[in-house]
């Protein structure tokens, strides 16, 4: 046994040695990494520490007795990145295709455990094609017992899920599970059941790819958040995403020395179109607020009327929830609620300030939003705001109309700070809309309808298309130039930092799922 041991060492020592990050960056163009390259890349150097590396199954059936394997496909352990400590598990598909098994899964409980305890974020590279068959309901209960942890580390401790391989079946309920998911194009793929299950009920042809690849995952489903090149890129962004998340629930997200400058910025004068239906792009906007070349945006092609992501303002890491104009006009419709609402609540778990950004002329109307929940998947978002405890600062650019206007982070569901632009425009509906209710019976009765309905708008614009009403009513704090949005921001957010806020004393509330 000893002499199995030191052999074991001696490989494990020599896939630790040569060069590191920079000799496997030499990789890059390389699809695919093994399972300890990848976390030799992902942690800092020297710094991981592997538990349960002479882990075997314990399966003596068809004969598995004659296939043992140290670690038993899944390599588990500690470390730190930029100075952090996590806690990692990475499925290692060279062994028995890197399938669960009754071990395997102890393995990754065993770190989960260790993650909850500690308090540092957990991150998961699933590279596996699903429960080891020949354990049969052992590993179906060793998922159950993954699947568990999961959800008692939710809103206790980030968790990150990387699909750098197949992810099929009972695995793919995990990652759906962990606040982030992310994936890696052309040999990552994530189904319930597989492209042959799929032809045998249904007779519907399909690759893996078009059924659970990273496009589609990323584009029409939503399930994954972020996508990836190759390894290495997807390997990277796990870092820049820990960067802007705290250790767990009961911390701050780091604050960088930031020294303050002239904060004015000019260049956001001119992002507001003249026409008030003309599109804009919010990325600009964003851009223009937030500490230079800080902005990690989540779900981008995935309903990409509205924009979430994290940035920083002043050093300070911020969660921005904001419409795009650029896409359907900005509205809100059944996924970009769905979407909003979810990065919300993320946010709120781990004490990250939200900052959300208004151009929205409503909710998105017709049968397909109305027959698939449009109700519902509204008030998730609306829900997910009002929960939330961390500050929260909104500004309205252009329009804030009807329901939205209310769910858009608004005054009465609890923001603490709302700045308008001169440009906003805080109504029931737009102005030609209202205008063709109100003056109905005059502009019928008029000479000239047409003429008659252009004054009116302009009498209905001139009176509530502004911010000037509302902020009357104490519903905006403040009228801005946009110019000075990122000084009053950075104020704000300072003004803001030691919130407190008491909940009613629930077990939980029901968000409409």
């Amino acid at each position: 046994m000893d002499s199995k041991i030191t052999t074991l060492n001696d490989k494990i020592t020599k896939a630790h040695l040569g060069g590191g990050e920079n000799r496997i960056k030499k990789q890059h163009q390389k699809k695919k990494l093994t399972a300890r390259e990848r976390i030799e890349y992902l942690l800092d150097e020297g710094s991981f520490e592997e538990i349960g590396m002479l882990v075997t199954h314990r399966t003596t059936d068809f004969g598995m007795q004659d296939q043992i394997y140290y670690g038993d496909g899944v390599v588990t352990g500690y470390g730190t990145i930029s100075g952090r400590m996590v806690y990692i598990f990475a499925q290692d598909f060279t062994v028995f295709g890197g399938a669960l098994s009754e071990t395997h899964a102890e393995k990754i409980c065993k770190i989960m455990d260790h993650a909850m305890k500690v308090g540092a974020p957990l991150i998961g590279l699933n590279d596996s094609g699903g429960a080891r068959i020949q354990e049969g309901v052992r590993s179906l209960g060793g998922y159950a017992d993954i699947f568990y942890r999961n959800v008692q580390a939710s809103g206790v401790i980030p968790q990150i899920s990387a699909i750098m391989g197949p992810c099929a079946g009972g695995a793919v309920y995990s990652p759906a599970m962990t606040d982030f998911t992310m994936m890696v194009e052309d040999t990552s793929y994530m189904f319930v059941t597989g492209p042959n299950v799929v032809k045998t009920v249904t007779n519907e042809e399909v690759t893996s790819e078009e059924l659970g690849g990273a496009s589609t995952h990323s584009t029409k489903s939503g399930v994954t958040h972020i996508t990836s090149a190759n390894d290495i890129a997807c390997l990277e962004d796990i870092k820049s995403l820990l960067s802007y998340l705290p250790q767990n629930n009961k911390t701050k997200p780091e604050q960088l020395a930031y020294e303050l400058a002239d904060e004015m910025r000019p260049s956001l004068n001119s992002i507001i179109p003249d026409s008030a239906n003309k599109p804009y792009d919010m990325h600009q906007v964003i851009e223009g607020i937030i500490d230079a070349d800080s902005f990690f945006e989540i779900h981008k092609d995935y309903a990409d009327n509205i924009i979430v992501g994290f940035a920083r303002i002043g050093g300070r890491s911020i969660g921005i929830v904001a419409n795009q104009p650029m896409s359907l006009a900005g509205v809100l419709d059944v996924n970009s609620s769905k979407k909003g609402a979810r990065f919300t609540r993320f946010c709120d778990c781990f004490n990250i300030p939200l900052l959300v950004l208004v151009d929205v002329p409503g909710f998105l109307p017709g049968t397909d939003q109305e027959w698939n929940g449009i109700i519902i998947h509204g008030a998730k978002l609306l829900y997910a705001l009002s929960e939330a405890t961390v500050p929260r600062v909104t500004v309205i650019t252009r329009k804030a109309y009807g329901g939205a206007y209310d769910v858009m982070n608004s005054k009465h569901i609890g923001a603490d700070m709302n700045f308008a632009w001169p440009t906003a425009e805080i109504a029931v509906m737009g102005a030609k809309g209202a205008s063709e209710i109100i003056f109905k019976k005059e502009i019928n009765e008029a000479e000239n309808p047409e003429l008659k309905l252009s004054e009116k708008e302009k009498e209905y614009a001139d009176k509530f298309a502004n911010p000037y009403r509302a902020a009357e009513r104490g519903f905006i704090d403040e009228v801005i130039l946009p110019e000075e949005t990122r000084r009053k921001l950075i104020k704000a957010y300072a003004m803001l930092d030691n919130k407190v806020v008491q909940r009613p004393d629930r077990k939980h509330g029901n968000i409409p799922l």
